[in-house]
């Protein structure tokens, strides 16, 4: 009998990781088969959609409440699918206001769920580690720091290490690449990662713009390249189209290894960022309602996942009234100019890294994940 899996991923950075460790799995037990709530990378890798998470993807926790209806519909959609035929285990990946509603309806039917890239316990809302206990038979955690949390609290657990370390790769030199978009490829470069969620874009994008109009008053020599998560609509980019910015679609890895300096929404985009080395400031921005319930559960003193794990401000983070377009030129421009502290910050990328694991991290939960799977 083959190996049947569900499988749930309910944003971009999951559907990342879903399609590296469908692969994994795939080459380890061809006649594999594998469903459940992904997206593009998924589904290119194998995966058949049940449902498709780009539907129900939103940060925040007033923004959710117009997705309710049609998260409720995705979760009976997944629901379904395992009584429909019984998988032998149930993979999340992350996004914990989905997958800690949708795990436990699994769970009760005797599936074994296996939590891969588990949520950040150690950054906020600590009460879910008795969650993630209750509803997880083994969790697979990417950072090193984590195992001894779960293990402490009685939580099976591995470290698989980051995925990224193997996925984040340029497809092209930074001289092709930004001469291929007719720009110069001596000139200082500006990325610009305002998120993959509408919701985020639209609040984070503008003033990124703004700022970039900043920047180049003082350093007119500098360009910008706009990397956008390959779902997003038109709409969102429509003030930098006109305003003639140049947009990179679904290649952000070519985007950050071609810049100097990085403006990044906090999150994922954060750690691949670091992978290549690259100067960043960390912006954010959500409901002043979502911002003041949120920063009551939050434990630590930075947000910024590189900054979380080097367990110190290595880079600068702007969030919510702080990210303002005079602060986020007034961090660029120092980063452009400012050599000493550039390398400061290379030293600090340089210890997060460190800290990712080695590659095959996909390969490693792949086998955890069968081994589960097979009952042995």
């Amino acid at each position: 009998m083959s190996v049947r899996l569900l499988l749930s991923c309910a944003e971009a950075s999951g559907d990342l990781y879903a399609g590296a460790l469908t692969r994994e799995l795939r080459a380890r037990e061809p006649a594999l088969r594998i469903e459940g709530l992904g997206g593009p990378q998924f589904e290119a890798a194998g995966g058949r959609l049940v449902d498709d998470y780009r539907e129900i993807a939103v940060t925040g926790l007033t923004e959710a409440i117009p997705k309710f209806p049609r998260i409720l519909r995705a979760l009976g959609r997944l629901a379904r699918a395992a009584r429909a035929e019984r998988p032998d285990a149930l993979v999340v990946i992350d996004a914990p206001d989905f997958n800690f509603r949708l795990a436990p309806r699994i769970r009760r039917l005797g599936v074994p769920v296996v939590y891969y890239v588990s949520p950040q316990i150690w950054a906020w809302r600590k009460g879910r580690l008795k969650t993630i206990r209750r509803i997880a038979d083994r969790v697979l955690v990417i950072f090193p720091f984590e195992e001894a949390l779960y293990r402490d609290a009685g939580v099976p657990v591995e470290f698989v290490g980051h995925p990224l370390v193997d996925l984040a790769k340029a497809t092209a030199t930074r001289e092709r690449f930004l001469a291929g978009l007719g720009l110069a490829p001596a000139a200082p470069t500006v990325a610009i990662l305002p998120g993959s969620r509408p919701n985020e874009v639209s609040r984070i994008l503008p003033d990124l713009l703004a700022a970039a109009t900043r920047i180049l008053g003082a350093a007119p020599s500098a360009q910008f390249v706009i990397a956008r998560a390959p779902h997003l609509d038109d709409a969102l980019f429509r003030g930098a189209l006109d305003a003639g910015y140049t947009i990179v679609g679904g290649d952000a890895d070519t985007v950050l290894a071609s810049s100097d300096v990085a403006l990044t929404a906090s999150g994922t985009a954060t750690i691949q960022t670091a992978l290549h080395d690259t100067p960043m400031v960390i912006v954010y921005r959500v409901s002043p309602l979502t911002y003041q319930l949120g920063r009551r559960l939050v434990s630590v003193a930075s947000i910024g996942m590189v900054n979380l794990i080097a367990g110190e401000p290595i880079v600068p983070e702007l969030i919510q009234d702080r990210f303002t377009p005079d602060a986020v030129a007034r961090e660029a421009l120092s980063m452009l100019t400012d050599r000493v502290r550039v390398a400061r910050i290379r030293e600090g990328l340089a210890r997060v890294r460190a800290r990712l694991g080695g590659p095959g991290a996909s390969g490693r939960a792949a086998d955890a994940i069968l081994h589960i799977a097979r009952g042995v």
